[in-house]
């Protein structure tokens, strides 16, 4: 497993390389899959599709015709699959480095969950049994705050439950001390 420092060596080569070939795909990839979801390009693609159909009559509807627009879409769709495709996975390794460091930080998440996305479907059918079994506890619980690990669901609970419940009971017995004596009831703040 790679030190923080060679790691951070290999960031400082990847910003050094700045003008190489993946970085420049990438930044094409990137603005291609970002405007051609724009309705800018669908019109222009409706445009295209409405010269050709009306060009139609001047070609006399001939198979010419015909594989132009053809061969013209089966082109722009070949390359756009790639184009699309490599713009998706850099989203979703971002993704899941996002949703790792977060489960990283967590103490009381499972470490189990980083790199999730390389078990099996097995695997990844008995990790959903546990969340399963986690969705029926927080739905029995009324305590929005309550959440739950894989590792030790029970146990994970009844902590939480405790814990928010005494908090519950502290905020209570704070608002009673600050409003006796003085008739009137103390502002509460909903979450603390």
């Amino acid at each position: 497993m790679p030190t923080n420092s060679e790691l951070q060596k290999e960031v400082d080569i990847l910003r050094n390389n700045k003008r190489g070939v993946r970085r420049r795909f990438e930044h094409f990839a990137s603005g291609v899959t970002r405007a051609s979801g724009t309705p800018m390009a669908f019109l222009l693609a409706l445009a295209t599709i409405f010269a050709w159909a009306v060009t139609g009559p001047l070609f006399g509807f001939s198979d010419t015709w015909q594989l132009v627009i053809n061969t013209g879409t089966t082109i722009v769709t070949f390359l756009m699959v790639f184009l699309i495709q490599q713009s998706q996975n850099k989203d979703s390794l971002a993704l899941q480095l996002k949703l790792n460091e977060l489960i990283a930080c967590e103490e009381r998440a499972s470490n189990r969950l980083i790199d999730v996305e390389d078990l099996s479907q097995q695997e990844l059918d008995v990790l959903k049994k546990f969340y399963v079994k986690l969705a029926r506890l927080a739905k029995s619980s009324d305590d929005l705050h309550t959440s739950h690990s894989v590792d030790d669901a029970d146990d994970v609970h009844d902590a939480k439950s405790d814990y928010y419940r005494k908090r519950r009971e502290e905020r209570i017995k704070r608002n009673e001390k600050a409003s006796y004596g003085t008739g009137k009831p103390a502002n509460t703040q909903r979450f603390s």
